[in-house]
């Protein structure tokens, strides 16, 4: 099993930052893929970003140069820095790990609220 916590979510103003972060803890050695997801009322959850164990990225369209997905592997820690924030991209942000080894499981966070409003 593997265990998620996220933080660093709130409230911001229009065109302001927020930086989250997700602690992995448990059997971490299973994981090779972790991101950040995102649902807002009424709307399925979405994919915001994707990072591998070596660094490669993937990004929504709708984030890509806004939003920056990084890992500490070493914490077992993965990051969201998220700049020029909508009023759009307010969410319930939650944290992905998947695992590589079989039963290839995916664990998630609680989740954590970003709000962008004035």
């Amino acid at each position: 099993q593997v265990q998620l916590v996220e933080s660093g979510g709130g409230l911001v103003q229009p065109g302001g930052s927020l930086r989250l972060s997700c602690v992995a803890s448990g059997s971490v050695f299973r994981i090779n893929d972790m991101g950040w997801y995102r649902q807002a009322p009424g709307k399925q959850r979405e994919l915001v970003a994707t990072i591998t164990r070596s660094g490669r990225t993937n990004y929504a369209d709708s984030v890509k140069g806004r939003f920056t997905i990084s890992r500490d592997n070493a914490k077992n820690t993965v990051y969201l820095q998220m700049n020029s924030l909508k009023p759009e991209d307010t969410a319930v942000y939650y944290c992905n790990a998947k695992e590589s080894l079989y039963p290839f499981r995916a664990f998630w966070g609680q989740g954590t609220q970003v709000t962008v409003s004035s």
